[in-house]
Order: C-alpha cells, then structure tokens, then sequence
C-alpha cells in the first residue's frame, strides 16, 4: 500500500501532460533554432519563421496592416514575429501531448508544419533550390527530439496515463508492465531504477533526462536563434564596412546659416540614420552583400541593362537633401525624415535604356519580392530622383536599404522609396498593380502639405508668459511658403520660417505666444509653394495619404 501511495501521480496537472506540452515545445524551438543556422548558409530569408511570417505579412488584409502601423508603429514586424512564436508554442505543446500519447500522431503534425515551412520558404520571391533545406533540417531535429523524449519519459508518466483511462494502444503493456513493477519490487534491490531511484531533488532519473533534453533543446534555440542571424548579418556589415564611397561629382548645397529656428524639442533638420523611421514588408532586413548585388533594367525599353554594384559606384554621382514620408503617417506622426543622400539619378540611367514612350510606369523591386510602381514621368522631370548608395556621408545602413534605395523626392515611399533594390522594370499602369496598389492604396501619391507641432508636446503644463511654439513641415518638390499657427478658435498667426537649401525638404519653423492661464488647443497648418493650404478636413492615411491639421492641447498655469 504505502508503494501504491507514493508512485501516484501528484495532485493537479496529470504528469504526462505536462512532459508533452514541454516535449513539444522544446521541439519546435529546436527546429527553429536549427533552421535559423541553415539558413545563415542559404540565406536570410529561408529561415522558417522568416519564410511563413513573410507569406503572413503579403496575406495580411490592409486593414491588419495600418492597423500594425498605427499600434505598434516601426515595431510592426517585431511584434508579427512574437505573435507567430506565440501561436507556435500553443500548437507546439498540443503536438507534444499527442506524441507523447501516440508518436506517429505527434509525428504527423510535425510534418504537417514542416510542409507549411517548406511551402512558404519555395515560394519566397528570392527562392533558390536551397530555401526548403533549413525547415527541412528543422522539421526532422524535431522529430527526433519528440522520439527521444518520448523513450525518456519516466514510467510513473505511464501509470498516470492508465490513471486518465488511456489504457488502448501501444503503451496499454507498457503501462501495466510498468505498475506491476511498481507494486511488486518497489524497495528492493531488483526494482526499475528508472521509477524507484531518486535524484537529490526527489526526482527519477528518466525524468531528469527528459527535462535536460528538453530544456537543452530550448536553451540552444535561444542562443541559435539571434546567432543565424548574426552570421549572415556580420558578413553583410563586415562588406558594408570596407565600402568606400565616391566623392559627388554634384555635392549637395551648402546648408544655409538659418537652417534651424533654433528651438529645443524640434527634430534636427538632418535626421540621423538611427533615427530615420522604417516602414516597409520585410520581417526581417534583406541582408546582401555587394559582390552580389545586380540592377537589371528592361521591360518596355530598347537597350537592357544589367549593373553590378561596383560599376554603379563608378558612375557620376550626386549628393542632394530630400525628405521622404510614409504614406501610413498620421497627421503630426513622425513616420517622415529628411536626410543627405548620395546617387546616381535615375534620369540618366533611363535615358541611357531608352523607354518605350507607353511605359508610364517604373517597376521596381526589392531582393525580398517587394514591388513600387513609379510613374516614369517623375523619374525623368529632373525632380532628383536618385538610386541611392550612401545617406548622411556613409554607405546606406541595412535596414535603410544597403547596397541600393530608391529616393524620389515629392512621393509617398510606397510608390517610389524601394529599399534594397535589385530591378527596374519599364511597364505600364494598366498592365501592373504594384504591392500596395493591389491593396487599395492610389497609384499615385504626391506627399499631401503637412506641418507638425514638436513643441510643446501634446498634454504639457506650461507657465503662463512667452512659450516658444515650433516644429517642422514639410511639401517636398513643392516647398513650403508659409506655416500659420492658431489658439483655440482664434486667428491664425504666421509662424517664423527656417531656411532650406532646396523645395525637396522639410522645413523649421517657430512662433512666439503669450501664453495665458487656462487649457488650449494650439493648431498649425502649411501653405506650399503652390498656394495649396492644407486642408483641415480630416482623413485617414488609406489610399493616398491621411489629411487633416495637427492639434495639441496644453494647460497654462
């Protein structure tokens, strides 16, 4: 009786259920991390997280995809891989249960994810004949792990299974065999030292085994993990790091002594790369080096042509100030930067190619498949559109589109900003939808007029007297002519306007108030160059761009 007593499973959760949730946990991150390594060999995007989190990303409905955007703002991806980990772990732990009941049924369910993998990373733009290897070498790390545990799995586990009426099937003798052990040798020298010995902690050895393993196998994902990534990516810094970038035969204009109203709080007219804002479908940053980067332009063009990057670098190049701005910016929102960027303009590259005179339309796209469609007009009007190899003085940073971005100035990104750029393909807008015009958004968007209150922020208690008001706006090949800010229902007040170096960025500006004891809502809108004001009717950013005017409120004491 008293060896009845103690080989009885402990209150709570049945322990076999327990050893399967964690079984199969332990699994699945053993094939990720294992798939993560591969695939810092046959690339990036192989990976199966990467893979089935990019097909979830171009299957997103758009309204998922603003909504990730406004949510969770440059964060979006970050947050797409922890849900996908999460919903991974859930049904990670229901295939350990089965397998730990039924192998074969655990076993199915591994290949049926491993299927899911291979699919999704054979069918990534950038696909070769290698991109199913790391989940297949995943998938079988996992089988593996679920067949060893599963030998390791104490017998008390088994008892407790006969307990929860699970006495069919192959394990039914196993089981039996197991309590007719326990019952009659328990305390003698010949019984299973795998169920009657005791480690230090009061645990049989088989369980100890099994928990190493499978805590091993979790340890190591979480150490493989970030390592794949950081091989491949170490060796894309490490080229990105011995780039040499040409001096512009065009260097950017000086910037003016005025350029900044002088004002704390107001974004800096240059924005630094860390602090350039990232948008874009890439779950992870394409990592390529330069020795294998291509350019290959044709389509409706008389004379294709195909650049590597070292002959791109030899080409003139020109250094110009262009802001840029998502087309997913709210108003007042910060998904908008302006920086020095250094290029060969795109004019001279389709000039060189000579387009057919119907091809009204630029395609490019990204190594990750990502596609923009770019009226062709803009990119030969002499606006400075460029094919851009270096931002504020040093080589494209990775995640802002190394070795090759677009940069066009005066469009919305998602029509013009490419990053990690490999093609340009001369079309027509009748014959292709580009990624986000097939996901509602307009196939033309001209950046709207918008200015932006940096300072003082939004909900601030402020003293009454002089209160300096200031930000920045922003009409970009338009330029701004004029900024006006109002309180409460009051008139608007023109603003003090920083200098530019050109109609292609944003630009400062600041006005004074006489702050008064009392809550108030400060307002700021722009003109451009056009004598176009912007528009205080309010719009989301679907399709081509959100309208409406920033507004604050502040409490003066």
């Amino acid at each position: 009786m008293e060896t009845q007593k103690t080989d009885r499973p402990a209150p709570g959760r049945p322990p076999k259920q327990w050893y399967g949730e964690l079984a199969g946990v332990a699994a699945t991150a053993l094939a990720l991390g294992l798939g993560e390594l591969v695939a810092a060999a046959t690339g990036g995007p192989s990976a199966p997280l990467v893979a089935v989190g990019g097909v979830a990303v171009d299957a997103a409905p758009t309204p998922v995809k603003e909504f990730a955007v406004a949510v969770f703002y440059t964060y979006d991806k970050l947050a797409l891989q922890a849900g996908i980990v999460l919903v991974l772990a859930v049904f990670a732990a229901f295939i350990g249960v089965v397998a730990m009941r039924r192998l074969w049924f655990g076993l199915a369910g591994v290949a049926v994810f491993g299927t899911i993998g291979v699919l999704a990373s054979a069918t990534r733009p950038s696909a070769t004949w290698a991109y199913p290897l790391p989940t297949v070498a995943g998938a079988l790390a996992a089988a593996g792990l679920l067949v060893l545990l599963r030998r390791t799995l104490p017998r008390r586990a088994a008892v407790s299974a006969q307990d929860l009426g699970d006495d069919t099937g192959p394990d039914a003798d196993v089981a039996a065999q197991g309590t007719h052990t326990l019952v009659q040798g328990a305390g003698s020298p010949s019984s299973d030292a795998g169920v009657s010995v005791l480690d230090g902690a009061g645990r049989p050895p088989g369980r100890r085994r099994f928990l190493a393993l499978a805590i091993g196998a979790i340890g190591a994902a979480a150490v493989a993990v970030p390592g794949g990534r950081g091989l491949w990516a170490q060796r894309v810094a490490a080229a990105r790091a011995a780039v040499v970038l040409p001096s512009p035969s065009i260097p950017a204009a000086p910037l003016p002594a005025k350029v900044s109203v002088g004002v704390p709080g107001v974004e800096p007219f240059v924005t630094r790369a860390s602090d350039f804002y990232r948008i874009d479908t890439a779950l992870t940053v394409p990592q390529t080096e330069p020795k294998d980067w291509r350019l290959r332009i044709h389509g409706r063009v008389k004379r294709p042509l195909t650049l590597t990057y070292e002959q791109l670098l030899a080409r003139p190049m020109v250094e110009r100030y262009i802001t840029l701005a998502c087309v997913s910016n709210e108003v007042g929102g910060r998904l908008v930067g302006n920086a020095r960027w250094l290029g060969v303009p795109i004019k001279d590259l389709l000039d060189e190619v000579e387009p057919d005179d119907r091809a009204d339309q630029v395609v490019s796209r990204s190594v990750d498949g990502y596609t923009a469609g770019t009226p062709t007009a803009a990119l030969r009007d002499g606006r400075g559109a460029l094919l851009a190899v270096g931002m504020n003085g040093e080589p494209l940073p990775v995640d802002h589109g190394f070795p090759v971005r677009m940069v066009v100035p005066g469009l919305y990104g998602y029509v013009s900003a490419t990053k990690w750029l490999t093609e340009l393909e001369l079309s027509r807008f009748s014959d292709f939808s580009a990624y986000w015009v097939r996901r509602d958004y307009a196939a033309l968007a001209p950046v709207k007029t918008q200015a932006r209150i940096d300072t003082p922020a939004s909900g601030k208690h402020l003293t009454q007297g002089l209160v300096m008001v200031a930000g920045v706006a922003w009409a970009p090949h338009r330029g701004v002519s004029a900024v006006e800010v109002r309180v409460d229902d009051g008139p608007w007040q023109q603003a003090q306007l920083a200098a530019v170096p050109s109609v292609d960025t944003w630009r400062q500006w600041r006005w004074p108030w006489q702050a008064t004891p009392g809550e108030h809502r400060l307002q700021v809108r722009a003109t451009d160059n056009t004598g176009q004001v912007q528009t205080g009717q309010v719009h989301r950013p679907l399709p081509d761009g959100a309208t409406g005017r920033h507004t604050i409120r502040v409490t003066v004491a």
